[in-house]
């Protein structure tokens, strides 16, 4: 189904596609609306311009396409599915989701994959081809962040990295480990068998915009982890 967002309202819109039994929309002329595909299973989302807040928000098992950038808190809660960006992102990207793959190409904004969780088979991956404001990782709590840094001079994270930290993994490519790490996170150069551990998703990176898997993994990498020894977790969990 094929819609032209021109002259429509976010409400509207999502009521489209909530509504009309239909399993794949191409939806052109998208400027500001907000919620697209949110809740959403078992659609394909095809989308040309620039959707607004909250895009797949509470997703459950839709694929969403941005031909273009998107605004803040994509995939927010977010069950599973994926939701793939050919341009920037904004803010919280990720926030709190669940499970399912978020790949952006190019750059996002702070908080990248805040509250992020796993539970069981429920395993959540974020991966960011570019750089990535303050607070990435803040208060995770599970899943696999990757951050490539294509085109980035230094490291490709920003200040207070992995805040809060009590679950999951980043793995950051960068010459360079992130600056002024909190004692409650550990940092260490990943090896060849940890570097083959996010091959796949790479690999689906690479399917999406282009590159090479082989080249990246020869890159170095920083793995950060929650720091058993001073960990954060104590904040967060009765003992």
């Amino acid at each position: 189904m094929k819609i032209d967002a021109s002259n429509i309202g976010y409400s509207e819109l999502n009521k489209v596609i909530r509504e009309s039994g239909e399993s794949r929309f191409e939806i052109e002329n998208v400027l500001g609306q907000r919620y697209i595909g949110a809740g959403s299973s078992d659609k394909e989302i095809l989308i040309s311009g620039t959707p607004g807040n909250a895009l797949g928000a509470y997703l459950n098992g839709s694929k969403i396409i941005v031909h273009g950038n998107a605004q803040d808190a994509i995939g927010d809660t977010m069950n599973d599915g994926a939701i793939i960006v050919h341009g920037n992102c904004g803010d919280t990207t990720g926030y709190a989701m669940r499970s399912g793959e978020i790949y952006v190409e190019k750059n996002a904004g702070y908080r990248v994959g805040i509250h992020m969780k796993s539970y069981k088979e429920q395993y959540p991956i974020i991966v960011i081809g570019g750089k990535v404001g303050d607070f990435l990782g803040e208060y995770q709590a599970g899943g696999i962040i990757i951050v490539l840094g294509i085109g980035v001079e230094g490291c490709p994270v920003g200040s207070f990295c992995g805040t809060g930290m009590h679950g999951g993994e980043m793995f950051i490519r960068s010459e360079s480990a992130p600056e002024g790490l909190p004692s409650q996170v550990c940092c260490t150069e990943a090896t060849a068998e940890e570097k083959e551990q996010i091959r796949r998703y790479i690999d689906r990176f690479v399917k999406h915009f282009g590159n090479n898997t082989d080249e990246f993994l020869k890159s170095r990498f920083y793995k950060l982890i929650p720091n058993s020894a001073n960990p954060y977790k104590q904040l967060y969990v009765n003992n």
